[in-house]
């Protein structure tokens, strides 16, 4: 099959092209290489995902450009668009608000439109736990009221799936918002705390915990997480033939080939667990400092995944050591410049 993957070169999106490739499908991968960090690790995922393939193509273009992204949309000819592209960051939201609205509204705006257009078997669009917010009845399902985000980046998430549902809707085109939940693992984002905590251990540095420590995320790794994305693939969804399972609330729209799904196992791990995991394939204690709940922050994530296994048949299951183990080895490899795909 065809692909247009936005975000190739970040941490998700490169993973999935990856395999993509390697399933022998042909992608064009759509990026804009911002700065919102190190450039250096978006330009070796993309070189990789090259290297490794000649049925990849690069398009280094900002999703606000329309014109950039319909001429992505024609070369791609895409059978299925992943939307992955995205002003990523709980807390750089509050710092840099106009980003958001920029890549995450107009954007999402534009990939709509390219979508309207190319007509894809389907659409799937990356979309985030935080739009669960203010939420306090835990696991969080997908028929859950998402009517309280406590940040910029949720809202704006929030906003793209129901402008999705809209276009699903009018345009009879097959669509999937996938919430994720804490993503980890090999060639991850440096701004996300498992990336910060190892390079402030290897550096002998003291690590910042934030929330006393009290907080609980349902972390997913990344091959976890890809997997089930690509099982999605095939499961476009239909108005009117909702998903019969035992126990999976579906949330199929009534109106429209319209789903949202969590991706995540339904087993949160405490911070103060997760660091003991990173201690452990550190081989080395790690020096705490702890400190109140940031602006934004949320006390617990906690997935319920019963419609991803009645859809797909799996549930992310990669215990948290083995994971942080993996990640903890590439980035010793990625440092010392031997890190591979």
């Amino acid at each position: 099959m065809r692909f247009l993957v936005t975000g190739s070169a970040g941490f998700i999106g490169f993973h999935i092209c990856r395999r993509l490739l390697a399933e022998g499908h042909v992608v064009v991968g759509y990026d804009a290489m911002t700065e919102y960090y190190d450039l250096r690790l978006k330009e070796a995922r993309h070189a990789l995902l090259a290297r490794g393939s000649n049925l990849f193509t690069p398009v280094i273009a900002r999703l606000e450009d329309m014109a950039a992204l319909d001429a992505a949309a024609d070369l791609a000819q895409p059978d299925v668009i992943i939307h992955l592209a995205a002003q990523a960051g709980v807390r750089y939201s509050i710092e840099n608000p106009r980003a958001y609205l920029d890549a995450n509204l107009v954007g999402a705006f534009n990939l709509l439109e390219a979508a309207k257009r190319v007509k894809p078997r389907h659409l799937l669009l990356a979309s985030t736990s935080s739009v669960y917010g203010g939420n306090e009845e835990m696991p969080f399902a997908e028929t859950d009221r998402a009517d309280f985000p406590i940040t910029l980046y949720a809202a704006t998430k929030k906003a793209m799936e129901a402008m999705a549902h809209s276009y699903a809707h009018l345009w009879d085109l097959p669509t999937t918002c996938f919430r994720f939940f804490t993503v980890y693992g090999p060639w991850g984002r440096p701004d996300m705390a498992l990336f910060k905590f190892v390079c402030a251990m290897r550096e002998n540095r003291p690590i910042e915990i934030y929330g006393e420590g009290a907080m609980k995320r349902d972390f997913t790794y990344i091959d976890d997480l890809v997997e089930g994305v690509m099982r999605l693939i095939p499961c476009a969804p239909v108005k009117g033939q909702p998903v019969a399972a035992d126990g999976a609330a579906d949330s199929l729209s009534p109106v429209a080939p319209h789903r949202v799904v969590n991706i995540a196992g339904g087993a949160p791990v405490g911070l103060l667990e997760f660091v003991e995991a990173i201690e452990a394939a550190m081989g080395r204690p790690a020096q705490k400092i702890m400190l109140p709940m940031q602006p934004g922050d949320v006390r617990e994530t906690f997935a319920n995944p019963r419609l991803l296994e009645a859809l797909t048949g799996y549930r992310p299951a990669t215990p948290v050591d083995a994971g942080v183990k993996a990640f903890v080895d590439w980035y010793d490899a990625y440092e010392a410049g031997t890190a591979a795909a």
